[in-house]
């Protein structure tokens, strides 16, 4: 694949320093992380190889990449073991895509609370869906569904929501049937909306009440109790937005899905349209005008335009990518053996069952010669630059620290 023209790492080359001196005290450990990451990614400073070819002895130099999750250059490799790992837990029914958003005002509040807010997103929704599902007026099953946090809108603004896969059906109460829903009707998403509405808030409060969220900004005017109990009951009387769009056509439709939206971030590489020295431009989609008139290039300046990227960069250690009822880890391999059963569909055999970690030889990166097409080889490593993560401190005698 050929390089883009432009890159987010240009971006942040070009303006990073001048940003974090600018905002110095306001950009956390993780911002400076994937800020470092992204603008080291694929350069010297992270090693690489020197590559040689044994058919036209060309030469060729391929820099490391950063590995961060955050970083446009970085998720093809990562997407492609994590699809492959999902391949053969794909059922031969059909597929729905649901979408559950956070209203603006909660949205305000998730970014200063990013670790409890999305967690309890991502909950909810999935409590939502099993529970409405299982209930005999609607499904009477146990459903499966898989979700990916997204927080950001088409223009890089902050719009927490997550995206599901869930099959058109799934196992009876009793685990003895496979129960499918309506052609082209999974379930009602107005009940889904109010039933989402009601855990979400009741979940927020129990946060507040264990002191676990935090407030800046304009949300310090609801950090009192009061205050609070009035605005989560404002957002009780709003209608909260539950999307389902039309079932995929087929397993097929649905991993080009997967492939686009499990391991995207904030912008892609491909959407950069200019720079010049004060700002970028980019395509978006504007979705409240008609489908034929929704592309559009925004401008930004380079410090607008970093601030916007910054928005997304999640918490340490925090699982995007979640996965629940019939297909949760605890029980996925039981639950999809007896689904298959149901559906007279051959088992998968054993060899085929990757797991992500498993064979790493198979995604072993292959470097092809530009030239003359042949497989190139290593000859040599080069080592990157370490810099130090932090100045020196001064050492202090312990007697000198005692209080007399």
């Amino acid at each position: 694949m050929s390089r883009p023209k432009l890159e987010v790492a240009d971006v942040f080359r070009a303006s990073g320093q001048t940003y974090r001196n600018e905002h110095a005290g306001h950009l956390g450990l993780q911002q400076h992380k994937v800020m470092s990451a992204i603008e080291h990614c694929r350069t010297r400073v992270l090693g690489g190889h020197l590559l040689h070819c044994p058919s036209c002895h060309h030469d060729q130099i391929a820099y490391n990449s950063c590995r961060n999750r955050h970083c446009p250059k970085c998720q093809a490799s990562s997407a492609k073991r994590w699809l492959d790992a999902r391949k053969t837990e794909l059922l031969p029914v059909e597929y729905y895509h649901l979408v559950f958003s956070l209203p603006a005002e909660l949205a305000d509040l998730a970014y200063y609370n990013k670790d409890v807010m999305y967690a309890i997103l991502m909950k909810t929704a999935a409590q939502t869906l099993l529970t409405i599902a299982a209930d005999k007026k609607h499904l009477g099953a146990q459903v499966g569904v898989t979700f990916v946090l997204h927080t950001w809108g088409s223009a890089m603004t902050h719009h927490p929501h997550v995206h599901g896969i869930v099959p058109a059906g799934g196992l009876s109460l009793d685990g003895k049937q496979w129960v499918s829903c309506k052609s082209g009707f999974f379930l009602p998403v107005r009940v889904l909306s109010r039933l989402f509405r009601r855990l979400y808030l009741w979940m927020l409060r129990e946060a507040y009440e264990h002191h676990q969220l935090m407030f800046f900004g304009e949300c310090r005017s609801i950090e009192d109790a009061e205050p609070f109990t009035q605005w989560l009951n404002r957002h009780q009387k709003m209608e909260w937005v539950v999307y389902a769009k039309l079932p995929f056509a087929g397993p097929e439709a649905v991993l080009n899905y997967l492939a686009r939206y499990t391991h995207r971030v904030a912008i892609a590489n491909s959407r950069l349209v200019s720079m010049d020295k004060r700002s970028v431009s980019f395509r978006w989609k504007n979705y409240r005008v008609k489908e034929q008139c929704r592309q559009r290039v925004m401008q930004l300046s380079h410090d607008e335009f970093i601030r916007r990227f910054l928005l997304h960069v999640l918490p340490s250690g925090f699982h995007r990518l979640r996965h629940y009822g019939l297909v949760a880890n605890a029980g996925r391999k039981r639950n999809l053996k007896q689904a298959r059963l149901l559906l007279h569909v051959p088992q998968p055999k054993p060899s085929e069952q990757i797991e992500g970690e498993a064979k790493k030889e198979d995604y072993a990166d292959t470097f092809i010669c530009p030239k003359c097409h042949v497989p190139m080889v290593i000859i040599e490593l080069l080592i990157g630059i370490n810099y130090p993560r932090a100045p020196p401190e001064k050492i202090i005698n312990p007697v000198e620290k005692m209080v007399w």
